[in-house]
Protein backbone atom coordinates (compact mmCIF):
# COMPACT_ATOMS: atom_id res chain seq x y z
CA UNK A 1 0.00 0.00 0.00
CA UNK A 2 2.93 2.34 0.79
CA UNK A 3 4.32 1.60 -2.84
CA UNK A 4 1.44 3.47 -4.11
CA UNK A 5 2.75 6.69 -3.08
CA UNK A 6 6.13 6.05 -4.09
CA UNK A 7 5.82 5.38 -7.48
CA UNK A 8 4.36 8.86 -8.20
CA UNK A 9 6.68 9.80 -6.14
CA UNK A 10 9.89 8.71 -7.86
CA UNK A 11 8.53 9.56 -11.57
CA UNK A 12 7.86 13.55 -10.35
CA UNK A 13 11.44 13.24 -9.06
CA UNK A 14 12.95 12.20 -11.85
CA UNK A 15 11.06 14.20 -14.27
CA UNK A 16 12.13 17.27 -12.35
CA UNK A 17 15.92 16.23 -12.78
CA UNK A 18 15.88 15.61 -16.32
CA UNK A 19 14.25 19.52 -16.56
CA UNK A 20 16.87 20.81 -14.60
CA UNK A 21 19.65 19.74 -17.53
CA UNK A 22 20.54 22.11 -20.15
CA UNK A 23 21.85 21.62 -23.85
CA UNK A 24 25.74 22.22 -23.66
CA UNK A 25 27.15 23.22 -27.04
CA UNK A 26 31.25 23.00 -27.63
CA UNK A 27 32.49 25.70 -29.70
CA UNK A 28 35.92 24.97 -30.22
CA UNK A 29 37.50 24.89 -26.93
CA UNK A 30 34.67 26.80 -25.45
CA UNK A 31 31.47 25.25 -23.75
CA UNK A 32 27.95 27.05 -23.56
CA UNK A 33 24.33 26.25 -22.57
CA UNK A 34 23.31 28.68 -24.87
CA UNK A 35 23.30 28.98 -28.51
CA UNK A 36 25.24 31.71 -29.93
CA UNK A 37 23.76 33.33 -32.89
CA UNK A 38 26.51 32.75 -35.77
CA UNK A 39 26.77 28.75 -34.58
CA UNK A 40 26.74 27.40 -37.81
CA UNK A 41 30.07 29.61 -38.56
CA UNK A 42 31.84 29.04 -35.56
CA UNK A 43 31.53 25.05 -35.69
CA UNK A 44 29.16 24.76 -32.61
CA UNK A 45 28.42 20.96 -32.03
CA UNK A 46 25.56 20.04 -29.10
CA UNK A 47 27.27 17.70 -26.91
CA UNK A 48 25.30 14.35 -26.08
CA UNK A 49 26.02 12.01 -23.30
CA UNK A 50 27.35 13.33 -19.38
CA UNK A 51 27.40 15.77 -17.67
CA UNK A 52 30.13 18.69 -18.88
CA UNK A 53 32.39 20.18 -16.24
CA UNK A 54 34.77 22.88 -17.20
CA UNK A 55 37.20 25.06 -14.83
CA UNK A 56 38.59 27.96 -15.89
CA UNK A 57 42.46 27.97 -15.37
CA UNK A 58 44.27 31.16 -15.45
CA UNK A 59 46.07 32.51 -18.72
CA UNK A 60 49.74 32.37 -18.60
CA UNK A 61 51.20 35.89 -18.67
CA UNK A 62 52.77 37.20 -21.72
CA UNK A 63 56.90 36.78 -22.12
CA UNK A 64 58.37 40.01 -22.79
CA UNK A 65 59.65 41.09 -26.30
CA UNK A 66 62.19 43.15 -25.37
CA UNK A 67 65.09 42.03 -22.79
CA UNK A 68 65.28 44.31 -19.28
CA UNK A 69 68.79 46.49 -18.99
CA UNK A 70 70.55 44.91 -16.27
CA UNK A 71 69.74 45.19 -13.10
CA UNK A 72 71.33 48.61 -11.23
CA UNK A 73 70.95 49.73 -8.10
CA UNK A 74 68.59 53.04 -7.68
CA UNK A 75 70.61 56.53 -7.37
CA UNK A 76 69.70 56.67 -3.98
CA UNK A 77 71.98 54.04 -2.70
CA UNK A 78 75.44 54.49 -2.58
CA UNK A 79 77.92 52.56 -4.33
CA UNK A 80 80.53 50.06 -1.64
CA UNK A 81 84.04 50.01 -2.74
CA UNK A 82 85.24 46.63 -3.83
CA UNK A 83 87.16 46.52 -0.92
CA UNK A 84 84.90 47.07 1.87
CA UNK A 85 82.81 44.37 0.04
CA UNK A 86 85.84 42.14 0.36
CA UNK A 87 86.28 42.31 4.19
CA UNK A 88 81.99 42.43 4.36
CA UNK A 89 82.69 39.23 2.45
CA UNK A 90 85.60 37.83 4.48
CA UNK A 91 83.44 38.33 7.64
CA UNK A 92 80.51 36.52 6.55
CA UNK A 93 82.72 33.90 5.31
CA UNK A 94 84.11 33.52 8.86
CA UNK A 95 80.59 34.12 10.88
CA UNK A 96 79.39 31.23 8.14
CA UNK A 97 82.68 28.84 8.92
CA UNK A 98 82.01 29.51 12.31
CA UNK A 99 78.41 28.34 12.19
CA UNK A 100 79.11 25.53 10.59
CA UNK A 101 81.84 24.00 13.02
CA UNK A 102 79.56 24.60 15.95
CA UNK A 103 76.77 22.81 14.19
CA UNK A 104 79.19 19.93 13.14
CA UNK A 105 80.02 19.61 16.42
CA UNK A 106 76.91 19.24 18.05
CA UNK A 107 75.82 16.83 15.24
CA UNK A 108 78.82 14.58 16.51
CA UNK A 109 77.73 15.07 19.95
CA UNK A 110 74.34 13.95 19.41
CA UNK A 111 75.39 11.20 17.02
CA UNK A 112 77.51 9.79 19.94
CA UNK A 113 74.64 10.38 22.86
CA UNK A 114 72.00 8.86 19.89
CA UNK A 115 74.08 5.56 19.46
CA UNK A 116 72.70 4.36 16.46
CA UNK A 117 69.34 4.76 17.16
CA UNK A 118 69.76 2.99 20.92
CA UNK A 119 71.05 5.16 23.58
CA UNK A 120 71.49 4.73 27.12
CA UNK A 121 68.37 5.29 29.01
CA UNK A 122 67.56 7.50 31.17
CA UNK A 123 66.69 7.85 35.16
CA UNK A 124 63.00 7.30 34.74
CA UNK A 125 62.96 6.14 31.28
CA UNK A 126 63.86 2.27 32.38
CA UNK A 127 60.01 2.40 34.25
CA UNK A 128 58.60 4.39 31.11
CA UNK A 129 59.72 3.04 28.36
CA UNK A 130 57.31 5.49 26.51
CA UNK A 131 59.49 8.68 27.51
CA UNK A 132 62.72 6.78 26.22
CA UNK A 133 60.71 6.46 23.01
CA UNK A 134 59.92 10.57 22.84
CA UNK A 135 63.33 11.15 23.78
CA UNK A 136 64.72 8.74 20.83
CA UNK A 137 62.26 10.35 18.20
CA UNK A 138 63.54 13.99 19.58
CA UNK A 139 67.07 13.21 19.05
CA UNK A 140 66.50 11.59 15.74
CA UNK A 141 64.10 14.92 14.66
CA UNK A 142 67.15 16.88 15.99
CA UNK A 143 69.61 15.03 14.22
CA UNK A 144 67.76 15.43 10.88
CA UNK A 145 67.48 19.16 11.75
CA UNK A 146 71.26 19.63 11.77
CA UNK A 147 71.87 17.95 8.51
CA UNK A 148 69.64 20.46 6.59
CA UNK A 149 71.54 22.92 8.77
CA UNK A 150 74.87 22.14 7.91
CA UNK A 151 73.40 21.47 4.42
CA UNK A 152 72.05 25.38 4.57
CA UNK A 153 75.57 26.82 5.48
CA UNK A 154 77.26 25.13 2.98
CA UNK A 155 74.92 25.91 -0.02
CA UNK A 156 75.44 30.08 1.80
CA UNK A 157 79.55 29.50 1.85
CA UNK A 158 78.92 28.08 -1.61
CA UNK A 159 77.25 31.22 -2.80
CA UNK A 160 80.00 33.72 -1.47
CA UNK A 161 82.81 34.56 -3.44
CA UNK A 162 85.97 32.42 -2.72
CA UNK A 163 88.66 33.56 -0.24
CA UNK A 164 91.58 35.03 -1.23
Amino acid sequence: MNFVFLIPLVAALASISSLAQERIYRCGNEYTNTVPNNAQARGCKLVEGGNVTVVQGTRPAAAPTTRPAAASAPASVPRIDTSEQKARDSDARQILESELKKAEVRQADLLKEYNNGEPDKQGSEARNYQKYLDRVAEMKANLARLDSDIAGIRRELGRLPSAR
